[in-house]
Formats: C-alpha cells, structure tokens, sequence
C-alpha cells in the first residue's frame, strides 16, 4: 500500500507593492513643460511683456499728469500758488498776535493740500506808499520816489546788514505804542532799514531823514539806520513783497518813477498806520505743489475754495477774532487752466496706449491659435480616447497658469518698483485683464477646435465685416459732425476709437484684397524663367495648409487677418500721432512768428523808440534774409467808420520792405505799389493806407481821418485791403498801414521806429548785445513836471517785477525759436509726446512679432517643401529667397495699407481737433496731412519687419531643412 505524503502547505505571500504592480501616472502639467521647454518660456516671455506693458502705461500716464500739474503750477513761482490772507492791524498789537494767526490758519491745512510752516511769510505792510520829497533825491520825469514800510518777520535770517544797525539795535526815539495813533506825524521819525542798492539809486544814505511833506516837521518821517543787502534776490521769500530787494522803475504814461520799500522791526510795528493809513496784516501761505496729485485735483479745489470763501474761512474768522480776515489765491483759476489742458492733451495720451492695446491683443490671440494649430492632432487625439472636452480646457488652464501666473506677478511687481505712484487701482486693473487674456487665449481656441463642427454659412465673415464697417462710419460721421468732446468731458471716446476701427477695416479689406494682388503676381511670376518667385507668390496668396489635410491644394486657409491688423494698427496710430505732433510743431512755429511778427524782433520798452545804429547793426547781423524798421501805435482811432470811431493798431513803415516781410512771414503780401505816393505827396493829399479785412468792412472806400494816440490827425485813403499784417494787432484788433516819409512824418514820434522785425535765423544773444551795447533814444517830447505829491503804488499781492523794470531793460528782444522752445517746455506736452512714441515703439515690437508668429506657424509645412526642392537642386541662397517671396508680400501690403490708413485717418479726424492747448497758442483748427508723418512710420516699420525676416529665414531655415532631410515627411 503506498503511502501518499502529507499534503504541503503553501506559506501565505507577502502582499504585493502597489507601486510596483500599477505605476502612478505622471503629472500632465509638469510632462507638457518638461517636453515643451521653448514653448513655455517663450509663453512666459510674452506674459511678462504684455503685462508689463499694461501695469506700466497707467503709472506712466499718472506720474506723467502729476508732474505736469506740478510743473505748470510751479512756472508763476509761490507767488501764484499761496494763499495770501490780510485783515487790518489792531491797535497796538505785537508779533504775538501774528503768531497766533499764522498758527489758527496753518490748522487748517494738510488735507488735500500741505503749507510747509517754516516757508509762510508774514507781517504787516502798507498798502499804498508815500512820495519821498527830500531835495536830491532820484526824481526822474520829476517825479519823486515811493517807498512802502514793511514788517516782515524774520527778515534778518534773509539778508545781510553792510552798514549801520538793525532798526531795533538803534538807539529809541520812538513814541511808546500807547500813544502810536499819530506818533508817526509828532514823534520821532521811524527807525528803517534800506536795501544798499535801492539806496544808492534814489540818493539816499545811511542816516538820511526821508520826509513826506515840503512842510519841515509836518508829515511821517523815516530814518535809514542801516543798509543792507540781498544774498539770493530769486529767493522765494522775496516773492510778493515789492522793492525790498532793488529800487524798481515805475512807469506813468511816458513819464518813470521809483519805487523802493524798507523794513521796520517789531518796536515801530505799532506806528506803521501813522506812515499810511492803509497797513495791513499778511500772512503768505506757499502751497506746496510737489505734493498734489492730479488724480484730486477736483478735491484739492473745494478744499482751497472752502479755504477761500467757504466755511473754512467762515470759521478763520471766528477763531483768530479778526473780522475783516480775507484770503485771496490764483490756485482756483490755475488749477481751472490746468484741467483744461490736460483734457486737450489727453487724446494724443490715449490714441498711443490705445493702438498698442490694440496690437498686443492681436498678438495674444494669434499666439494661442499658434499654439492650438501646433496641438490640434494631441487634442483630437485625447478627445477621441474618451477626454471631456472641459477636462482637455481645465489641463490646458493649468499649463497656462503654471507659466503666465509667475511671469504677470513679476511684471505687475517690477512696473510698480519702476514707477512709482501713489494709484494701483488702474494698473491692477489693466494687469489683471492683460493676464486673464494671456491666460484664456490658448484655451479657448482649443475649445473651439473640440466643437463639434457647425454648418458652414457664406454669410458669417461678411456680416462681421460689414458690421465694423457700420461702426467705423458711425464713430468718424460723429466726430466729423460734433468735433471732439467739449472741455470738461473728459477723454473722447469716439476720437480713440475711430483711427483703431479705421485701422481695423483697413485690415479687414487687405485681407480681402491681398490674395487677389498676390496669384496676379503669381500668375505674372510664372510667366518668368525662374521658380523661386512664384512659388513664394502662389504660398502668400493660399495661405498655410490645414492640419489634416495631405493633398497639396486642399484645405488652405488664405493669409491670415491678425498679422495684418496688428500692422495697421501700429502704422495707423504711429502715422495719425505723428500726424499730429508734426501739425502740433508747425503750429507753433507759425505762431511764434505771427507773435512776434517775423523769426526776430526789437521793440522798445514804454514810449521809447530805437536808435538808428541799433537798426542799422541788427539788419546786418548774419542770417537776416529781410528786416525792416517800423513805428507802431495801439492807441489810434480811425474816424467817420460804421461805429463812428474805430480803435486801430497804426504801423509806419517803409513800402518795400514792409511788403517782403509780409511775403516771407506768409501774411498780408501786397503789392508795395499801392502805398506809392505817400512818402513825396503834398501836405493836404491824403496819404494812402491798408486797411485790415475787419476794419474794411467797417469802412468801404474813400478818405478818413486818423488820430494817432501821440496827437495830431491826418488823412488817410483806403488803397487796399490785406489779411493780416506781421505786426500783431493791438486791442481793437484791426490794423493801418501807412507808407514812411514826409506825410507820416507828421505823426509826432513816427519819425524814429520803435519796433524792428527780420526774417531769418538769427541769434538771440547777438541781438541782446547790440542792444546792451545801444544808447535809448530820447523821447520825443520832454514829459512835464507833475505834482510832488502825486504817488503811484504797486499792488502788495503782486509781485514787484511784474510791473517794474530794470534800468538797463529799454529794449525787448524775441525771436521765433526762444518762443518755440518755450512753447514747447510744456511738461504736460512732452509727457504725452513721450508716453505716444513709447507706445508707438511697442506696438512696432508687437507687430514684428505678430509676423514672426505667423512665420513660425507656418515652419514645419515651409521645412518639408524646402527639403523636397532642396533634394531637386534648390540652393540654400533660393530657399532664402522662397521665404522672403513668401513673408514680405503680406509685411509690404500692410505697410502701405497702414499709410494711406493713417492718411484717411488724418483727412476725416484731423479737421475735428483743436491744437490750441497743446501749441500753447491760439491756432486754426485742424491736423496738416504730410507725406512725412504718414510715410515715415509704414516705412520704418516695413524695414524693420523685412530685416527681421531676412534674418529669422537666413537662420533658422537651413536648420529646419537639415532636421526634414534626416527624419522625413512625417506628416
């Protein structure tokens, strides 16, 4: 019997590793990036730019508003833009009770505007002065000097003492304060302090008793018990307070007096109403204007309006107890002005952000269908095996973030590191949309490349054409028909849009129209010995094949839109901005010499008239082409005219030389002929003369008589009638043109010219030293002798030099490029002007991109033919050439549809827009249309385009036909 073994066993197994029986699944995000490293740092790359981009230009734009309302407050100096608040002293009071106000008004700031406390000047001033009537004294046209007593508080930190002492350090003779009601008549005469040159041009010294009255002992008096003088005359603190720097010369008619202002110190500050009735306390509180922003300016100006008149100053009267405290500034008028200005500079502020909007946003989308048209086979690949399509646009979603998140963050952190503003709402805002574009542009496309297909409709890209071309119409009819927006809208929608939709249609017709000019080329080319040529010709014409698609003919898709849109875009906007800032310059050259009457100018100051050596050496200075000498007058009148007496600016001058000047400016040329007879006539004939366009509506032909301002009347006959003259017209706004010689000689004055105008360029500074170099030519007429008592003074809020000039200033010399310069100083204008050829540049740096994508979405198909010709005999210089037959059709055709976009553009936007603010002056409106402003930004684009293809085929083409010859056509 056999025995059968036992039975075995079988030991339990050790549970098998997960991870060794089913192998976890990579990650989709981190496999995408690691097998396209290009692609996704080239995706990252174009994040971080766009969104750079669109976070910089608001901050740009912000910093660059604030700097212009800074800058065009700052131009008038502090003295436009304090608050300067006055009240009538009270009796007795010290520098304690100044104190006090100044401290109760300074409570009141540092909301939306600041007043930094160490820069408030105050004290108390006399309004009006008293003439100085002490024998020997400067007096001239005998008129005696004016003087105004000042207390300033801490004046002695701003000068320095050269003689004598301070009026407190000298020995007291006063009347106690007390008794200060007529101690300035009785007592002893107040203790000043003169500047050391106002003394030396009014004759007087240190120890001097100036007195008011030519009664010995009766009336104030003052004593010069120290001289000092100014370190910084330009100092701010000197601002407002009259002639306490230098005497300064005050003009009355034809007659000139000084005027020169001395300091009293806290002892005689009780008497101060005894020298004139008009004392009054001042407080000078400079805004500080570094720290406004634009972006508040409304705020700023109800605050400084409460301040003013509101209930601020409501309650400065209440708490400081002076009933009569008034506050009075030219901010309210001034920041009125700058809002203005910066809504006529806003268009050409926005015009460049928005075309390079524009542009990138045609870049982005072009990138993503790049990248959808390079995946579509994966895509319909993972929607066949069973992929959702939502799950397929959520993994997509996540490569994007994983390279366009980190790239926005960057450049939204380094534009505000960069640029630094106060605002981030705008910037975040234009950040965040630059992103979710970037982010979706991808995505979507492949959304739509997974739909399931619809019907194909003939109508669907027609309807959308036209649909923009309705719009486009409706914005350019409306601008045409209203104009820009009025002041105080704001930015002009309409006027924004309009050259994009032109630029958009232009693309949309291009498109249309290029495949026609491109096969006739094509066919033209085949007619050729060579093949190069049309086989270029016949690719740009059909455009990229379909993926999918293996027959040669089928499935072509035509040129591409978007490149050619991103090209017009940035030629219209670079042409149309162009377009206005060439019309902005010529404006203001024109201008500045319809000012000033021609490229340079001489006139003397007052009544006085220029020397004929001064005409003589000026007319042969280097550059002048024309000049001729003049005598003008404002203040005629030409009788027996529709309103019976009409208010004319007169001009003397010479026929033929008046008449070349004409000519040359371009104003008013007429034949010298017509004033002949004039200058040999008889006494009783009337003189023959041209009457300005209005003035001869007034006045139809036959003789009148003219008064001119200096005396005397003539007869004078209409000889003709001109548009406009180099001299400006004065107020009444019309002008006469009378010939030089004996008849005219008969106007007392007109005998000397006063004024001296040239064409050419000529040096300001050679100008300026003939005239230093120049005598004044007396008057005239001596002036008589008025009253000793007679006092002119200047206004306190105003600063001294406004209406005061130096001795040496008889001669005011212009010329038209010093005036275009200073027109165009404006910070306002050059920070649009700056912000418009930035965006100009990058929406040029888009648009060379938008055709090196559409270059690079065309390779693989472009590398595979390139191999195929190549194995045929095709020469690398012949493959260059293909890509270049191919590419720079499309590049050329966008260049001059850009051009003559922009030209079309300019013809029905430019009459709507009015250049005045942004020239500076008043000019005609309407934007010039120039071949220059057109052509140079389509040309210099197309260039740059051409280069970067030459160079992107040249490069890689060789590589790419390399890598086709040793892996096949795979597709």
């Amino acid at each position: 019997m056999t025995t059968l073994p036992p039975p075995v066993t079988p030991e339990p197994s050790a549970p098998a590793r997960p991870s060794a029986a089913v192998p976890r699944p990579a990650p989709w995000v981190g496999t995408r990036l690691r097998a396209a490293k290009a692609g996704s740092v080239l995706a990252a790359v174009l994040a971080f730019v766009a969104v750079l981009l669109a976070a910089a230009l608001p901050r740009a734009q912000d910093r660059g508003a604030d700097q212009a309302l800074r800058s065009f407050l700052q131009r008038g100096g502090p003295g436009y833009t304090s608050l300067l608040a006055t009240a009538p002293p009270e009796r007795g009071q010290g520098t304690e009770r100044l104190d006090a106000t100044k401290s109760t008004l300074l409570a009141h700031t540092g909301g939306s505007f600041h007043v930094d406390p160490d820069s408030v000047v105050y004290g108390n001033w006399t309004v009006k002065g008293r003439g100085l009537l002490n024998p020997g004294l400067a007096a001239p046209s005998g008129l005696p000097p004016v003087m105004r007593l000042l207390y300033v508080r801490n004046a002695r930190e701003h000068v320095r003492l050269v003689e004598g002492r301070w009026p407190a350090d000298a020995p007291a003779g006063g009347t106690p304060p007390a008794a200060a009601g007529s101690a300035a008549e009785d007592g002893p005469p107040l203790r000043i302090a003169l500047s050391q040159r106002a003394a030396r041009t009014i004759g007087a010294g240190l120890g001097t008793v100036l007195t008011t009255s030519p009664v010995p002992g009766a009336g104030p008096r003052a004593e010069v018990v120290g001289l000092y003088t100014v370190p910084d005359e330009t100092e701010d603190f000197w601002v407002d307070l009259g002639c306490l720097a230098l005497a300064c010369e005050y003009h009355q008619g034809d007659n000139a007096y000084w005027a020169a202002d001395a300091l009293v110190e806290a002892p005689d500050l009780p008497r101060l109403d005894g020298w004139s009735s008009t004392a009054e306390d001042f407080w000078r509180l400079p805004v500080d204007t570094g720290r406004l922003r634009a972006d508040r300016l409304a705020t700023t100006e109800q605050d400084i309006a409460s301040y003013l008149t509101g209930p601020v100053a409501a309650g400065l009267v209440t708490q400081t107890g002076r009933d009569m405290l008034r506050t009075n500034s030219r901010l309210p008028e001034l920041f009125a002005q700058a809002r203005a200005r910066s809504q006529a500079a806003a268009p050409l502020a926005a015009i460049g952000p928005a075309g390079v909007a524009g542009v990138a946003l045609v870049v982005l989308c072009l990138a993503g269908a790049l990248a959808a048209d390079r995946r579509e086979a994966e895509l319909r690949l993972l929607r066949a095996r069973g992929g959702s399509r939502a799950g397929i646009v959520g993994r997509l979603l996540g490569e994007g973030a994983v390279t366009v998140l980190p790239a926005a963050a960057a450049a939204t952190a380094l534009a505000v590191l960069l640029l630094p503003t106060p605002r981030l709402a705008a910037s975040l805002l234009s950040a965040a949309a630059v992103t979710l574009l970037a982010l979706l542009a991808f995505p979507v496309r492949a959304a739509v490349l997974l739909s399931p297909p619809r019907p194909a409709s003939r109508w669907r890209r027609p309807v959308a054409e036209l649909l923009v071309l309705a719009a486009t119409a409706a914005a350019v009819s409306e601008v045409r028909r209203r104009g820009v927006a009025p002041a105080g809208s704001g930015t002009d929608p309409l006027l924004i849009a309009a050259p994009l939709l032109l630029a958009l249609c232009g693309g949309l017709l291009l498109a249309r129209l290029l495949p026609l000019l491109t096969g006739w080329l094509a066919r033209a080319a085949a007619r050729g010995r060579g093949l190069v040529g049309f086989l270029g010709l016949v690719r740009a014409a059909s455009g990229p094949r379909r993926r999918g698609t293996a027959a040669p003919g089928r499935g072509r898709t035509g040129p591409s839109a978007l490149p050619l849109v991103a090209l017009l875009l940035a030629v219209t906007t670079g042409g149309f901005g162009s377009a206005v800032l060439e019309s902005v310059d010529a404006a203001r050259l024109q201008g500045a010499r319809r000012t000033i009457g021609g490229d340079a100018g001489i006139s003397a100051v007052g009544a006085g008239t220029l020397p004929d050596a001064l005409v003589k050496a000026a007319g042969e200075l280097p550059g002048v082409r024309t000049s001729a000498a003049l005598w003008t007058d404002d203040d005629s009148f030409l009788l027996g005219t529709a309103e019976g007496r009409t208010r004319v600016t007169l001009v003397v001058a010479e026929p033929a030389a008046y008449a070349a000047l004409s000519r040359g400016l371009g104003c008013g040329a007429f034949d010298p002929a017509l004033l002949g007879g004039g200058a040999t006539g008889s006494a009783d004939a009337p003189v023959p003369a041209l009457f300005s366009a209005g003035l001869a509506g007034k006045a139809g032909p036959g003789t009148y008589a003219l008064r001119p301002g200096p005396g005397g009347e003539l007869r004078v006959r209409a000889a003709g009638v001109v548009g406009c003259t180099p001299v400006p017209s004065g107020p009444g706004g019309e002008t006469v043109v009378l010939p030089a010689g004996p008849a005219t000689a008969r106007v007392r004055g007109a005998d000397h010219a006063n004024r001296w105008l040239a064409l050419g360029p000529v040096d300001a500074g050679r100008l300026r030293a003939l005239t230093r170099d120049a005598r004044p030519a007396p008057p005239a007429t001596p002036p008589a002798a008025p009253t000793p008592q007679r006092t002119a003074q200047p206004a306190p809020a105003r600063d001294a030099g406004a209406g005061a000039r130096r001795a040496d200033e008889r001669y005011l010399v212009r010329t038209s490029a010093e005036y275009v310069a200073e027109l165009g100083a404006d910070p306002l204008q050059g920070s649009a002007e700056r912000l418009f050829w930035s965006c100009v540049a990058a929406a040029a740096g888009f648009a060379l991109l938008a055709v090196l994508l559409t270059l690079l979405r065309n390779v693989p198909e472009r590398a595979a033919l390139l191999a195929r010709l190549r194995t045929m005999g095709l020469r690398r210089r012949q493959g260059v050439a293909l890509i270049l037959a191919e590419a720079l059709p499309q590049t050329l055709a966008a260049a001059l549809g850009g051009a003559l976009t922009a030209a079309a553009a300019v013809a029905l936007l430019g009459p709507a827009m009015d250049l005045s603010t942004l020239v500076g002056a008043s000019v005609p409106t309407g934007v010039r249309l120039t071949a220059g402003a057109v052509l140079t930004p389509a040309l210099g684009l197309a260039a740059l385009v051409a280069a970067a293809v030459l160079a992107e085929a040249a490069t890689s083409g060789r590589r790419q036909i390399t890598t086709e010859l040793r892996a096949g056509d795979q597709r």
